[in-house]
């Protein structure tokens, strides 16, 4: 595994530099001219286009790192999808939260079908920071039943979940679905979809 020096190697600014912009940029709704305005308050000049490559290269690193030391969540799951329009085009962005809203997962789909709602629990299944559900509230997506019950059958999750499909018990994870895209208006959408 690297050491925090072998992923800096080479890099023109100090790591707390490039750790701090990533942060700011990823937690809060702040373009990367935003960042640059702010960094040259500090009296350090830093390019755009320098920020958005620190944030490709260190933002998969940072949220590899930081998953074993989430708090985990507890096992009440609301799950939701929302839109979000990359390089023009409207994709859907599965996301789960617990019965507290903690985040427990999220998935980037090019379509809203079952075979893309079973890889979202999968993905967040294999999350370390989350329980197996004991109790999962979705909405009126079809897509969702089946799939969960293909993980039923695959003895991924357990008979006893309990699947619930109440509108207003998901307000948690719609609300929530407001602060997603106050983070990312500043970036005037996503140019790539990986």
């Amino acid at each position: 595994m690297e050491t925090k020096l072998d992923i800096f190697k080479w890099k023109q600014n100090e790591s707390t530099i490039i750790l701090l912009t990533v942060r700011w940029y990823l937690r809060y709704s702040l373009s990367y001219r935003d960042i640059v305005e702010m960094m040259s308050d500090r009296g350090l000049r830093i390019f755009h286009t320098t920020i958005m490559r620190w944030v490709h290269e260190f933002g998969p690193e940072i949220d590899k790192r930081i998953h074993p030391f989430l708090k985990p969540t507890n096992d009440s799951w609301r799950t939701n999808e929302t839109y979000i329009k990359v390089k023009g085009q409207w994709k859907y962005l599965y996301r789960a939260v617990d019965s507290m809203g903690k985040t427990i997962d999220f998935m980037l789909s090019e379509n809203r079908d079952m075979q893309a709602a079973k890889r979202f629990f999968t993905k967040a299944l294999s999350s370390p920071h989350t329980q197996i559900p004991r109790v999962i509230t979705l909405d009126k997506n079809p897509a969702y039943p089946p799939a969960i019950q293909e993980l039923i059958n695959d003895k991924s999750l357990p008979k006893e979940t309990v699947i619930r499909q109440t509108k207003y018990l998901n307000n948690i994870v719609e609300q929530d679905h407001r602060f997603i895209k106050k983070i990312t208006k500043p970036m005037l959408g996503f140019n790539r979809f990986l």
